[in-house]
């Protein structure tokens, strides 16, 4: 314990010590005119800071979002609410110069640290292994964007903001089974991600982790609380992937929000009569039929169902054909046509479902995953494939 104790009580020295801020003016300024004398003491200072960057000084970067967390009550906090286990194998990402890693390893079987900036692994495994717990740390020097993570029951990361988004998309949709992600985010984004239906900041991102995690907010974290210091406070969050999730296709309901929350406090009738939005729903479904026909070996392609009663009689058709001819529309005058009846078949399904007044943003993900249905029973997709069913894993892009 005494060992442990000088090891963490050394952490911050150690980290004000070998950590060097970049991006500070000076608030003494000095106006003389350079001679020879100063010429030396130039060369002096440069040889001197040459030397500082070789045994160890470290320049920290904002806007790569490296802020290390040096507060040790909120370090404390953050290991005590993760509600680690003695046997569990914990995700970092992010773990700078170790700060909260060696909190981890004092309670945790094993810690992986996922770090892109070597000069951060280098001090991290200097730390880690003057405190002994070098056996039971593994180090990926990689993007974490990139790989695919080892097997781990938990995160507990103090994650750049820069990568939230899609890194915790990543977590929450991956092929890993996980308990728990306890992250330390961007004050604003963490609201974001707790926004609820009706809020003003409920927004595309909350509606799609609530569809298969519950988000938790643990505590407030002061931007006093790093070196440097962030523009902006951070908060705690936790996140708990829920043990069964709707049976929806997933690229198919990321695409449908996307549509849906591209302009969130207008009604779904105005989000869905414009004729761009139209004319691309419109040849996404007619792909998706031109496929599921292929698929079944039909040799022949017939036109979309637009009456939306699940057939389509070819005699009808013909007649259909026989008039056009007839009045000698021009095929732009036949594209309005299809148009004009795909938007209306749109609108009957906005209406049948009593959507066409609502707004995205108070809507629940059980009145969201209604009208998915509704829209797919009636032949409109949002993907650009046939919809397979079940829950499948997000593409990194």
């Amino acid at each position: 314990m005494l060992q442990r104790a000088k090891c963490m009580s050394s952490s911050i020295c150690l980290n004000l010590k070998h950590l060097r801020l970049i991006g500070i003016p000076s608030t003494r300024h000095y106006f003389r005119k350079r001679g020879d004398d100063d010429d030396d003491d130039c060369n002096k200072k440069r040889r001197r800071n040459a030397k500082d960057e070789h045994v160890g000084h470290l320049c920290l970067h904002k806007s790569r979002g490296q802020h290390i967390l040096t507060n040790s009550r909120v370090l404390d906090s953050i290991v005590r609410k993760a509600g680690i286990r003695p046997s569990d194998t914990i995700l970092e990402i992010g773990p700078g110069t170790g700060n909260l890693t060696l909190k981890l390893l004092e309670v945790a079987h094993r810690v992986v640290a996922v770090e892109i900036d070597k000069r951060m692994v280098d001090v991290l495994c200097n730390r880690v292994a003057q405190c002994g717990f070098q056996d039971r740390l593994t180090v990926i020097c990689k993007d974490a964007l990139k790989i695919e993570f080892p097997p781990f029951d938990l995160v507990v990361a103090n994650i750049p903001y820069g990568i939230s988004s899609p890194l915790i998309a990543k977590f929450v949709f991956g092929s890993h089974s996980f308990r728990s992600a306890t992250l330390l985010l961007q004050k604003e984004f963490a609201r974001r991600l707790l926004a609820k239906p009706g809020h003003s900041a409920f927004n595309r991102l909350a509606v799609n982790v609530s569809l298969v995690a519950n988000v938790e907010f643990i505590m407030d974290v002061s931007k006093k609380d790093f070196i440097p210091s962030p523009k902006v406070d951070s908060s705690v969050v936790k996140i708990l992937p829920k043990d069964t999730v709707p049976e929806v296709d997933m690229d198919e309901w990321w695409a449908f929000t996307r549509t849906c929350f591209s302009k969130k406090n207008k009604t779904l009738g105005a989000t869905f009569k414009q004729k761009k939005k139209v004319i691309e729903l419109l040849k996404r479904s007619q792909l998706i039929d031109t496929i599921a026909i292929a698929q079944s070996g039909d040799a022949v392609v017939t036109k979309y169902d637009f009456d939306g009663n699940g057939s389509c009689n070819e005699e009808e058709e013909e007649e259909e054909e026989v008039e056009t001819d007839e009045v000698g529309c021009s095929s732009s005058c036949y594209l309005e046509t299809e148009m004009g009846l795909f938007r209306d078949k749109i609108v009957g399904v906005l209406k049948a479902g009593g959507f066409e007044g609502k707004r995205p943003s108070k809507l629940s993900n059980e009145e969201l995953l209604d009208l998915l249905s509704l829209f797919n029973q009636a032949g409109i997709h949002f993907n650009d494939r046939p919809i397979q069913g079940g829950v499948e894993t997000p593409s990194e892009t």
